[in-house]
């Protein structure tokens, strides 16, 4: 049996979705909950294998809940379940760990699905969103080559800071900051200064909005 817990700040939705997957003879809902506070509240006196959490609620959102759960509990997948295609949202859900990302507009048995390979260690990723993931998990095995100088100073070429300024913040010398610059191209596959400064632009864009 396995077993699921619902974060929807929607509760007619919540409801909805707790009847929809309670059809199965394999899955059975334990709570739900209307934000990630609450939901948690309740995961403490008795886990889930799997969480299906919206993204946007009150109080604690979706990103918030998905760490927490990650840090304190790996061993439980999280689905999100959100009306959001865009990178940012997907971006933010993979960096917190999440096991399964399923939009709102796609069919309920896709989210069935996503319960059940979840719950066998697999990843589900909505076929809707199947790019962006792909580009996101590529840009992140590319960051994870970078040295935590490298990644310090791609955070300054996002900023638009020279070699210079970055030196004299990081009390290094140019020829240093060149050295790195010159490594993470190497590293990244990049092919000089300018495709570096989008790189890093778009690896922070979402951070320092």
């Amino acid at each position: 049996m396995i077993t699921v817990a619902i974060a929807e700040d929607h509760v007619s939705l919540s409801d909805g979705l707790q009847l929809f997957l309670e059809q199965e003879t394999d899955i059975k809902v334990k709570y739900t909950a209307t934000n990630g506070v609450q939901l948690l509240s309740k995961f403490k006196e008795e886990p889930t294998d799997v969480i299906l959490t919206d993204i946007s609620m009150p109080e604690m959102n979706g990103i918030e809940l998905c760490k927490t759960i990650k840090s304190q509990y790996n061993s439980t997948k999280v689905i999100a379940l959100s009306m959001f295609d865009n990178s940012g949202a997907i971006k933010d859900m993979i960096n917190a760990g999440v096991d399964g990302y399923v939009l709102k507009s796609s069919p309920l048995i896709d989210l069935r699905q996503a319960v059940r390979d979840v719950f066998n260690d697999q990843n589900y990723f909505d076929v809707h969103i199947k790019e962006q993931v792909e580009e996101i998990q590529s840009q992140k095995l590319k960051k994870n080559l970078l040295s935590r100088s490298e990644r310090e100073i791609l955070q300054f070429i996002a900023k638009g800071l020279t070699s210079q300024q970055i030196a004299e913040i990081r009390g290094s010398a140019i020829s240093t900051v060149n050295k790195h610059r010159k490594n993470m191209i190497q590293k990244l596959g990049l092919s000089g200064k300018r495709e570096l400064l989008e790189y890093a632009m778009n690896q922070h864009a979402h951070s320092n909005s």
